[in-house]
Order: structure tokens, then sequence, then C-alpha cells
């Protein structure tokens, strides 16, 4: 498991590297164009929209592999450890729900609705944009499985606010 979280890791990283890097040579042609060449680029200002939402998704993928998501752990933090594990895995199985349901099964949805219409300066289908919807479902999907068993196992503590909460790589 941690060889596959591991890799996911690494290829999310790197995409949304690649992702935060388009958009600022994206930006700085925006704004050459506009100001310097007094023609503004309509393409690049709509790709750059489509490349944040890439790379927000896939960076909230990688949020929910480090157990980074959203919590308030005080009332879970003063009971047992076995009660602490068991809302733990809870908070995963909730998780995964939410994936499934709203980015895997919404996703396909919505990108398979959008498939028809065009983006108005790049000219193609807003549906492939979409994909990361149900993507970024499955990853978080393998993520809080990963989770679940490495919390199982005693690999990751339970209380995802501790310094050590954050899988070891």
């Amino acid at each position: 498991m941690k060889q596959l979280r591991n890799f996911l890791d690494r290829i999310l990283e790197f995409l949304a590297g690649i992702s935060f890097l388009a958009m600022v040579i994206l930006t700085c042609w925006q704004v050459f164009t506009r100001y310097i060449l007094k023609n503004p680029s309509s393409w690049s200002e709509e790709l750059v929209s489509y490349l944040f939402a890439w790379m927000a998704l896939l960076g909230a993928s990688i949020v929910v592999g480090e157990r980074g998501h959203m919590n308030i752990p005080v009332v879970v933090e003063k009971m047992g450890t076995g009660a602490q594990k068991f809302f733990a895995i809870f908070a995963e199985v909730i998780a995964c729900i939410f994936a499934a349901v709203i980015l895997v099964f919404g996703g396909v949805q919505i990108t398979s609705l959008a498939m028809g219409q065009m983006t108005s300066s790049l000219g193609v289908a807003v549906g492939i944009f979409y994909v990361v919807l149900p993507l970024s479902g499955v990853l978080n999907i393998i993520y809080t499985l990963i989770n679940i068993y490495d919390i199982v196992k005693g690999n990751i503590r339970v209380l995802p606010g501790d310094e050590t909460a954050a899988p070891q790589k």
C-alpha cells in the first residue's frame, strides 16, 4: 500500500506542478498580449481557468491521501484509542461515499452532458475539462481505502491533527 500511495503522490504532485507552471506561463502570455500587443488572448484566459480547476481537484486528492481534510477532533481526541480508530475509519468511509456519489457518479453525468457543448475560445468539448471530476473521485476512493487499511494496520495515527498524521513516505 505504501508503494501505491507513493506512486500516486508522485504522479499527482507532478501533474499539479505542471498545471501550475502552465498557468503561470499562460497568465504571463495574457499580460503580454493585453498590455504589450494590445490584443488580448482569450483562449489562454479560458485555458487557465480550466487548468486551475484541474489543479484544485488533483490537489484535493493529494489532501485526501494525506488525511488533511477538514475535521474537528476536539471530542474524538478525548475518547479511547478504539473509539478514535472507529471515528477515523468512519470519516474515511464518509469521504469515500462522497467521492463515489458526487465526484464519480455526478462527474460522469455532468461530463456526459457537457460533451455536446464547445468552449467559446478553445473550440474543445467542455466535457473534456470535466473529466477531472470522476478522475479525482476515483483517486479519492483509492486514497480513502489506503487510509482505512493503514488505520486498521496501525501504520498512521488516527487523529489527522497530529503532526505524524500524514503517512510516512
